[in-house]
């Protein structure tokens, strides 16, 4: 049950943009803000991690808006909630190293030598420009496209492209790290 709420909950914001559109064409924006302000309040309780807690306090502030005003809007901007929360992680790591990719990294190679520390920063400094960018369309998404374009680009596009971004960097680090070895 213990690793059952957090894949559920993973699960659930995975489908969030799915679900909104789906339920929007059936539902009054007030009763979509129920879930989200249930998903809310589940990740709240099974985590302690202060980024979460606060991504979830501001899922409150967006549902609760929906709620009251009976817009749809607010319901769409969780995604860019999500973005400017981890941008804010991964910013901040850059500030007070390590990084999140440095921690990351250290996990699997604990004696990280300095030039994957400086390549772990420079994810991270790649990662922060992928939340801005997909942060920034997400908002656009929210405040001038479609329901079904909003939909389709926070949980279909968006997710494409951080998987190509995951590849991608998977193909530089055996690069790296091949040029590494043999220098």
């Amino acid at each position: 049950m213990k690793l059952l709420r957090p894949a559920l909950l993973g699960v659930l914001s995975l489908a969030y943009p799915l679900l909104v559109y789906w339920g929007l064409g059936r539902f009054e924006p007030r009763w979509m803000a129920v879930p989200l302000a249930g998903m809310a309040v589940v990740r709240a309780v099974a985590t302690r991690e202060r980024v979460w807690l606060v991504t979830a306090a501001g899922a409150l502030v967006l549902a609760s808006t929906s709620l009251l005003g009976n817009h749809a809007l607010p319901l769409k901007l969780y995604p860019v909630l999500v973005n400017t929360m981890l941008l804010t992680v991964f910013a901040t790591s850059l500030v007070s190293p390590p990084s999140v990719i440095e921690r990351l990294a250290r996990l699997r190679e604990p004696e990280l030598p300095p030039s994957g520390v400086a390549y772990t920063r420079r994810v991270t400094q790649v990662w922060c420009g992928f939340f801005v960018v997909n942060g920034s369309i997400a908002l656009g998404t929210a405040l001038w496209a479609s329901d079904a374009t909003w939909a389709l680009y926070n949980g279909l596009i968006a997710y494409g492209l951080m998987g190509v971004l995951f590849a991608g960097e998977w193909l530089v680090r055996r690069r790296v790290k091949a040029s590494h070895a043999h220098g």
